[in-house]
């Protein structure tokens, strides 16, 4: 049996190599039509022209409904592994509202460009990231919790490791945007697809980019530490028939059918 075969660890997986997958080829893209420099963009402006910009929709939103799987799986999974823990089962759902407000900030980056709807995708992106460096930290803390009953050490270092560089590149965009969108370097900031080195604020523009895509590795990195815990979990769903028919009648007991909700025959 292969790793991703085991539980549920196709799911983070796919969610990384999905989601790195559409910023790639929209990057290709929009590269080869000269829509953006090739030297470190916004991760948005590879999705604001089309074509590229209908495929980068179309897949981010695949990944936000990933993204809600597997945050999804995880609080069912913690909730397992602590059921009379009451300070856990609080911070485990504070987690689970935070992960779902990133997902949703991830399909409005997704569906409105910055060139069309610029408050719009900035209130996305602040979801996105916002949300989901509190996620990141809440499971950290969860993971702190958790060992080394449930798991051992080095899960919750590594892990508090990703938060600590989400949280550097995190500081360092806004920072850098800050200073970007205060200072005298002309209105169109917001809007501008091609800088050249010798442009007012390029620096800026260059370190907040950068801290972008950082920031962006950072959640990679964090998801893919779900992958040996998914590997120990699986769902099931079971569907209660009140009757042997659709039409009204009264109630009868019957056999009720239980399946997986996500088997690896999938």
């Amino acid at each position: 049996m292969w790793w991703f075969q085991q539980g549920l660890s196709f799911l983070p997986s796919a969610l990384v190599i999905w989601t790195a997958a559409a910023f790639i080829f929209s990057y290709i893209i929009a590269i080869t039509l000269h829509h953006v420099d090739p030297a470190l963009p916004y991760i948005s402006d590879t999705g604001t022209l089309p074509p590229e910009k209908c495929l980068f929709g179309a897949m981010l939103n695949i990944a936000a409904v990933l993204c809600i799987a597997t945050i999804y799986v995880r609080y069912k999974q913690v909730h397992a592994l602590n059921p009379e823990e009451n300070r856990i089962i609080r911070i485990n759902k504070a987690g689970l509202v935070l992960g779902l407000l990133s997902c949703f900030g991830l399909s409005i980056v997704a569906n409105f460009q910055k060139t069309d709807f610029f408050p719009v995708h900035i209130c996305g992106a602040v979801l996105t990231f916002g949300m989901g460096s509190l996620y990141m930290l809440v499971q950290t803390i969860l993971s702190y919790q958790m060992q080394p009953k449930i798991h051992g050490k080095q899960v919750f270092w590594i892990r508090l490791l990703l938060v600590i560089w989400c949280g550097v590149s995190a500081f360092s965009m806004l920072t850098s945007s800050s200073l970007l969108h205060s200072g005298n370097y002309g209105k169109d900031v917001d809007q501008k697809l091609h800088w050249d080195p010798e442009d007012k604020g390029y620096v800026l523009h260059m370190i907040t980019t950068a801290a972008e895509w950082s920031l962006s590795f950072s959640f990679f990195g964090f998801f893919l530490t779900y992958i040996r815990d998914f590997q120990k979990i699986s769902l099931q769903v079971e569907a209660n028939l009140h009757g042997l028919t659709l039409y009204d009648t009264a109630p009868c007991p019957v056999n009720n059918e239980r399946t997986r909700l996500l088997s690896r025959d999938l």
